[in-house]
């Protein structure tokens, strides 16, 4: 179950189980070990404007009970599902649990602006996307943000009602920002001085590891989530 999962701060040590999982989802345009160093640098510090966080499964806890790709995933930025498992892309962390899940967002001069989300396809259904997602908008509010955005693909439509549960509106589209693909991306919104709540309540929620949003990369429709 998702509240088994502890999300928290990602740091330095966690770029590697995380690698590993992005590799898996995004296998065509992860991200590199460099790139998550450099936002993790900016996540500390008096000018910080990026926060990280992973979903960590303790150690010897059981797997989510639902089969892959049973329910829902996605969310935004960039955002994907994969098997969890030896040798399937979920990676240990030092202290022996398994990261099945992260997220991160920047805060720019009053936009948030939604940089990766993904879950790892043995947490489908679990409301963990749904998780990350209220994580990283409450990360906006902590920063002042006036809205949020996020980028989708425009064939995953399962992320995007996940996002209109939240309030988030498409406001746009960018042509063939998915690469290689050249899918475009649906551009959504998120007004933060209105509630952002999943309305359908957590037991129902749509997983946000299904969204295939990618402010700097693209993914397969059926990767789940997003990088932004």
């Amino acid at each position: 179950m998702s509240q088994a999962v502890r999300i928290r701060e990602m740091r330095w040590w966690d770029i590697a189980p995380v690698l590993e999982l992005e590799r898996a989802l995004f296998p065509d345009d992860a991200w590199s070990k460099g790139l998550f160093w450099s936002e993790l640098a900016h996540a500390r510090g008096a000018n910080a404007n990026r926060r990280y966080v992973v979903a960590e499964l303790p150690g010897g806890a059981d797997g989510a009970e639902d089969a892959p790709g049973a329910g829902d995933a996605g969310v935004a930025g960039r955002h994907a599902s994969a098997a969890g498992g030896p040798g399937t892309g979920a990676g240990t962390t030092p202290t022996g649990g398994r990261i099945v899940g992260y997220a991160g967002l920047a805060a720019i001069d009053g936009t948030g602006d939604v940089q990766t989300i993904a879950v790892a396809y043995d947490h489908w259904s679990t409301g963990l996307g749904a998780r990350l997602l209220t994580e990283l908008l409450t990360t906006a509010t902590d920063f002042e943000c006036r809205e949020v955005l996020l980028e989708v693909r425009v064939d995953n439509t399962r992320a995007q009602r996940l996002y209109e549960r939240f309030g988030f509106e498409p406001v746009g589209v960018r042509r063939g920002y998915y690469q290689p693909g050249n899918i475009d991306a649906l551009v959504m919104r998120l007004a933060t001085d209105a509630p952002a709540t999943d309305s359908s309540g957590p037991a129902g929620s749509a997983d946000p590891s299904s969204a295939s949003d990618s402010g700097s990369a693209a993914q397969n429709t059926d990767q789940g989530m997003t990088h932004g």
